[in-house]
């Protein structure tokens, strides 16, 4: 990963720090797993046979890691965010991180301007960490998948403007 070198959105707690869930990733380590797992979510629709369980799981941790991104850049290496901002900020849920990031109306702006970008949303927006215990079809994993990789209208690239 790239400099770990910024200890943004940390967990609080000297027990959390002892089992490994202090992150010590910074903006760029996120937007390079935002990318990584998008194309391993690809890839993984692309096998024979397809594996679209993994594929929908990882095409929404690819928002997830892009929303991370947007917020840990908002703190330099030197700022300590505020502690209720960071425990809001600690959670999967891409409409909370949207909302972390100052991102909620524009994306609603977005939404009314690019009718297919709205779609793509409403496709991802529902994603929790929590599909991995469940089946996908292939369909749904490569819906969301182009949801999230589409170049024009895609979620992916739409947050990319903001990190």
């Amino acid at each position: 990963m790239v400099g770990l070198q910024r200890n943004l959105l940390l967990s609080t707690t000297d027990d959390e720090a002892k089992i490994g869930l202090v992150t010590n990733m910074d903006f760029k380590d996120f937007q390079a797993l935002a990318d990584l797992r998008i194309n391993e979510a690809a890839a993984l629709l692309a096998l024979t046979p397809p594996l679209p369980n993994g594929a929908y799981y990882l095409a929404g941790y690819s928002v997830e890691c892009a929303l991370k991104a947007c917020i840990a850049k908002k703190f330099g290496q030197y700022v300590w965010p505020n502690r209720e901002f960071v425990q809001k900020c600690y959670t999967h849920d891409l409409n909370k991180l949207l909302e972390c990031a100052n991102l909620t109306t524009l994306r609603e702006d977005e939404g009314k301007k690019d009718s297919n970008f709205a779609q793509s949303w409403i496709i991802v927006k529902d994603w929790s960490e929590q599909s991995r215990y469940k089946m996908y079809s292939f369909h749904d994993a490569e819906q969301i998948v182009k949801a999230v990789q589409e170049p024009t209208h895609g979620v992916l690239r739409w947050i990319k403007q903001y990190w």
